[in-house]
């Protein structure tokens, strides 16, 4: 796919992994939907980095958690861009507990509802669109979608099963959308405090963690590519090889 004069939806677009995401979209000629859950000034941050590579964009406010709302994200990205090509499912949530006896029941159900159920509505609610579209869908999983990771149960689990429906709708949606996967080990954000980006990098062959340009542009490479489908790209420095 010819990115330029694409339109395109990037979930958790407000920062990091997910504003590199969108800028990189804009700087190939995509006019970017922005979703966010609550740093409004974040999402309008990675809004005018969009504007400034020359393309249209928008924001929008959305709980991943309720099909309603993801809804109205598709119905306004129709409205505000003419359409949908591209869907990033990149917004996530770890939750503030990792051992199993210390995760309450609706700690649980949060992480999953965010990292699986909303990748599931999004996909759901997008696909009459990209299916017009010949269009494509990249979900963000986890290097702890495959290994277990450290952040806790819950978090690999969501991202395992993100991994499951990619497979499931890269069959199912063949050959009209693709369906594609990245399971980034950690990234350089402001999630991760100084202390432990330090400690994340002497675990990882190359001695630092992934940049969030270095994810999307994995991301681009998915899109661009028409031939690959069903895939989950590992982007950690060699850190888990499967």
């Amino acid at each position: 796919m010819d990115i330029k004069g694409k339109k395109a939806i990037v979930t958790g677009g407000d920062r990091g992994i997910g504003r590199a995401i969108s800028v990189a979209l804009a700087e190939k000629g995509a006019d970017v939907g922005v979703a966010y859950y609550q740093n409004e000034a974040g999402a309008d941050e990675t809004l005018h980095l969009i504007e400034e590579s020359g393309q249209k964009g928008f924001t929008f406010k959305v709980d991943l958690r309720h099909f309603s709302q993801v809804e109205d994200l598709i119905d306004k990205s129709k409205e505000r861009l003419g359409g949908i090509d591209i869907l990033v499912n990149n917004a996530g949530i770890s939750g503030p507990n990792m051992t199993l006896a210390a995760i309450p029941l609706e700690e649980w159900s949060d992480v999953i509802h965010v990292n699986l159920t909303g990748v599931f509505y999004c996909c759901k609610a997008a696909a009459r669109e990209l299916k017009k579209a010949h269009g494509k869908i990249v979900n963000i999983s986890s290097i702890a979608g495959k290994m277990g990771g450290t952040i806790g149960c819950h978090y690999a689990a969501s991202k395992a099963g993100v991994i499951g429906l990619t497979f499931a709708l890269a069959s199912e949606l063949a050959p009209e959308i693709t369906v594609n996967a990245i399971a980034p080990g950690p990234v350089d954000t402001d999630l991760i405090t100084p202390a432990k980006k330090k400690e994340l990098s002497m675990k990882t062959p190359f001695g630092r963690i992934a940049s969030p340009d270095e994810i999307a542009h994995t991301v681009v490479y998915l899109i661009e590519n028409d031939y690959v489908s069903g895939e989950v790209i590992d982007v950690n420095a060699g850190r888990y090889m499967d």
